[in-house]
């Protein structure tokens, strides 16, 4: 096979120190031999030292800014691997460790990750260039880090050429997710995903939707707030601004930025919660000039500083405000812990971060606490090589254990164990003493199948490659003077929700709450947002929820609608109110108003009766139609007035049925008698030849009045069985629901009615043309006038029943009952009663007779050649004249005899000779 390959080269920045390149060798600074070796990169040193200028030659520099939380991640891999080997995790076979510093910057970890590609056992550390590496061995077999996600896509990319596993314990950008793109990237914590969407859950249920979020301009902090800006804006978080610092401390534009930074903060007084995404030497200066401008903010801690011990123990770092943080949920690190106190034991010449780390104790042992954490932070490895000179060595058993990351070091000992059990899974029938006894691509498949037993727990990776860890939620507080990191609660990504040990932490969270950060005040319940010209959603007005319209809700977008027609809400409601029923009660003082009226005509009718009863045998009583038909009148007026108590109280399918056809029919049945009684009267005293023989044929009173009522009967039956009449609530009234009855059909109702009305109108007709009787039998001007008021009351009746509604609706139709019932039973029956109780001498037959004598002697000079003669030949009835002449004296051989005002009647001699010359003689039909 035909390959190409190079030597890594090592550019020299100084001679004879520690620290200086003279070899690739020199690229290593932590190392142990093993049968099988395992890659590490970690940021120990926070940045490369630059030029002023842009580089004009590619030289390898130096690092500053010693990092011990980073430190401590590699002494957790170097612990983890000497825990293996003297296990029986893999028996026979030893793990080694090369462990490259990258300075949080990608040319170096490159430089790191081509010294992984080298071939194994190649004296000049070549790579090689093939068209397929399957068989191609190279010096490591997997790889631990890098510390940032930056780093971790750029050394992804090299190491998948060769398909080598890279396990991460601290790089959590969403993108590395991706197998297509980093197909051989592994991590021991959850993707920024799930860091992004529990702080988005924190901040929502917070109650706080208007904040600051500050990154660093680099992948990490780029993609991180991408991540975060989708999942505030699914939680109805607003973000008021977005600032940017430059990744590289050495950037000239650094401060600068910074100060803008603190500038928008303290500009922006309706923001108090600011989002952090950016590396621990980046908060330090941040947070470094927030103190100086009294910034005192609500902080969100990311994962890369939330326990940053060094943050933490800064001076007055608590009137910043609360730090809130999110960190990644760790085991049990005790071993690690007990390794730590026997560090400074150890040997330091195959550890250049051990033996700098002594250096940095000696040439800082002087400075109080946090000055000596930031002498170390601050040396480069230039000037620890002048000030370490004639300082005697010295060690502080506290200070790493101080500084431990739980979550980082338990992450990175989860990688150094997945990688190692997937070695297991290789070595079970291999000789893995031999370097090709797989290939890191082998390996690769076989970590993909690794399952971890961490604290009773197994741990898996999933499809994207990620380990699913919860978080612990992290509250630094004051405690005794000093600020201390605390676990609040823990987040469960897979369920989504917060976890508290006890009712303290959760108060330590609800008191998080105490502090607003909106843009504008919350909406109450019983308001609801207006959105504004501002871009934002969260920039709103609150405005009142309309009426039949609620929100139990505060910041509600919209609100909610009564579901039921049944309920309503008054403007500005939290909840709906069920409507209140109306109808018209029997104890309501109109109804009452009305019973009394219909009872005293009940009682007016059986009054009425009663007087009929007693004078059953009187002109008067004889003359209205004879006691039968009294009794039908009267019991027809009494139904009327008994149909009334079914329009009040609350409406039943019974009485809706009920109360119109009992009115109907029993009305029609009151005017079908009335209309009899007219054509009797019309027909006794009628001398126009053609009518009196047209009143014959159509008076028949039996069939009359059962054909009559009969239709009134059918329109009734037909109304109630096809379109019957129904209880129905009426929603037209806010805040009310009218119990009420449908009449079904208003053609029905309406045709009941007419019908009604045409009988009235007919006997309106006839008793109009017999208004001229004698006085005392003049029945035919009242019922005139009774047909007047029911036409006048049921015209009124229509238009006001077509505009009134409510629960008195039906009172109106009770009104209209009454009056129309009232006129008609007053005109027919009062008139007679009055003469039968006060006018008693005029209700004698002689004075009837008199009184038909004077009316016909008028009536006979305008009809010339008329003779009145009176016939009974029915046997049914008698006409009024002649019932009368049958029991009077002044009958002679079946004639009427009649004398002149003051003339005496002599018996046997016929009429007086004196009456104008004519006998007036009428017959009046039985009737």
């Amino acid at each position: 096979m035909v390959f190409v390959s190079f030597l890594i080269p090592c550019f020299v920045i100084g001679t004879d120190t520690v620290f200086s390149c003279q070899n690739t060798d020199d690229f290593v600074d932590a190392s142990s031999p093993g049968d099988i070796v395992i890659g590490g990169l970690f940021a120990v040193h926070s940045a490369m030292l630059r030029p002023e200028e842009y580089p004009i030659k590619p030289v390898i520099r130096n690092c500053a800014g010693f990092e011990i939380q980073i430190f401590l991640q590699t002494l957790a891999m170097i612990h983890a691997i000497e825990m293996i080997n003297n296990s029986t995790l893999l028996p026979g076979v030893t793990l080694g460790y090369e462990i490259y510093d990258t300075c949080a910057d990608v040319t170096k970890a490159m430089v790191s990750a081509l010294k992984f590609l080298a071939k194994h056992n190649s004296s000049e550390d070549v790579v090689e260039f093939k068209c397929n590496y399957s068989d191609y061995i190279p010096r490591i077999k997997a790889v631990t880090g890098a510390s940032y996600s930056e780093v971790s896509m750029a050394v992804s990319r090299l190491l998948a050429l060769q398909l080598i596993p890279q396990v991460s314990p601290a790089s959590s950008a969403e993108i590395l997710s991706d197998k297509i793109r980093f197909p051989s990237f592994f991590r021991t914590i959850p993707s920024d995903f799930h860091q992004t969407r529990a702080m988005a859950h924190l901040i929502c249920e917070s109650g706080w939707n208007w904040i600051g979020v500050i990154a660093t301009d680099d992948d990490n902090g780029r993609f991180a707030l991408e991540s975060f800006g989708v999942q505030a804006m699914a939680n109805n978080v607003c973000i008021a601004f977005k600032e940017m610092l430059p990744a590289y401390l050495s950037d000239n534009t650094f401060h600068t930025k910074v100060d803008h930074a603190i500038e928008k903060i303290v500009n922006e007084t309706k923001v108090n919660v600011i989002v952090v995404f950016m590396r621990q030497f980046h908060v330090l200066k941040l947070f470094k000039k927030a103190i100086e401008r009294n910034v005192n903010k609500i902080w969100i801690a990311s994962d890369n500083w939330s326990a940053a011990f060094k943050i933490s123990t800064i001076p007055s770092i608590r009137q910043l405000g609360t730090v809130v943080g999110f960190g990644f949920k760790s085991g049990n690190i005790s071993t690690f812990q007990d390794y730590l106190r026997n560090l400074h034991g150890k040997p330091t010449d195959n550890n250049k971060f051990l033996r700098e780390y002594i250096m940095l104790l000696s040439v800082c042992a002087h400075l109080e606490y946090h000055d000596f954490q930031m002498c170390i932070s601050n040396q480069s490895q230039d000037d620890l090589l002048q000030n370490v000179e004639n300082k005697r060595q010295i060690w502080r058993d506290d200070f790493l254990n101080a500084n431990i990351e739980p979550g980082f070091i338990h992450g990175t000992i989860l990688a150094v164990y997945a990688i190692a059990h997937a070695i297991k899974g290789k070595c079970k029938d291999r000789n893995c003493k031999d370097p090709s006894a797989f290939m890191p691509w082998e390996l690769l498949e076989e970590l993909k199948k690794v399952t971890i037993i961490d604290d009773n727990k197994e741990i898996k990776f999933d499809s994207n490659g990620d380990m699913s860890i919860n978080y612990d939620v992290l509250l630094w507080k004051e405690i005794d003077g000093h600020v201390e990191i605390t676990t609040m609660a823990e987040y469960d990504p897979e369920k989504g929700g917060f976890i508290f040990e006890d009712e303290e932490k959760k108060k330590e969270f609800l008191d998080l709450k105490k502090i607003q950060s909106t843009c504008s005040q919350h909406c109450r319940p019983g308001q609801m947002k207006k959105v504004t010209e501002s871009p934002h959603t969260c920039c709103y007005e609150c405005v009142y929820c309309p009426e039949n319209h609620y929100s139990n809700q505060t910041d509600v977008d919209y609100c909610y609608r009564c579901n039921n027609k049944t309920y309503w809400a008054p403007v500005n409601s939290t909840t709906c109110y069920r409507k209140t029923i109306h109808f018209l009660t029997w104890t309501d003082w109109f109804a009452i108003f009305l019973l009394l009226l219909s009872a005293f005509g009940v009682v007016l009718v059986l009054l009425i009766g009663v007087i009929f009863t007693k004078n059953v045998n009187t002109p008067v009583v004889k003359a209205s139609g004879g006691l039968t038909v009294c009794y039908i009148i009267l019991f027809s007026h009494f139904l009327i007035f008994l149909s009334t108590i079914f329009f009040i109280d609350e409406p039943t399918e019974f009485k809706c049925k009920t109360r119109q056809a009992l009115f109907g029919i029993s009305f029609a049945l009151c005017i079908s008698c009335i209309l009899i009684k007219s054509l009797k009267i019309l027909l006794a005293f009628s001398f126009d030849p053609k009518l009196q023989n047209f009143l014959k044929c159509v008076y028949k009173p039996v069939p009359t009045v059962v054909i009559c009522t009969g239709i009134q009967v059918i329109i009734c039956t037909f109304w109630l069985i096809f379109r019957t009449p129904f209880v129905e609530q009426n929603f037209s009234i806010p805040r009310t629901i009218i119990l009420e009855c449908n009449e079904g059909s208003i053609v029905a109702f309406g045709i009941m009615l007419s019908y009604i009305a045409a009988l009235a109108f007919i006997c309106f007709i006839f008793a109009f043309k017999g208004r001229k009787l004698p006085e005392n039998y003049n029945e035919a001007k009242f019922i005139t006038f009774g047909m007047l008021i029911y036409f006048i009351s049921w015209v009124v009746f229509i238009p006001v029943y077509a505009t009134t509604f409510g629960k008195y609706l039906p009172a109106v139709e009770i009104i209209v009952v009454l009056i129309s019932n009232y006129g008609i039973l007053c005109c027919t029956f009062l008139p007679k009663c009055y003469i039968i109780i006060y006018k008693q001498e005029t209700n004698t037959k002689s004075a009837f007779l008199k009184m038909i004598y004077t009316y016909s002697t008028k009536s006979a000079g305008s009809v010339a050649g008329s003779q009145i003669y009176l016939d009974s030949k029915s046997s049914s009835s008698r006409a009024t004249v002649s019932d009368l002449c049958k029991s009077e004296k002044n009958s002679v051989n079946g004639n009427c005899h009649f004398q002149e005002p003051g003339q005496r009647l002599t018996k046997g001699k016929g009429l007086p000779k004196n009456t104008a010359g004519t006998m007036v003689r009428k017959r009046v039909s039985s009737i």
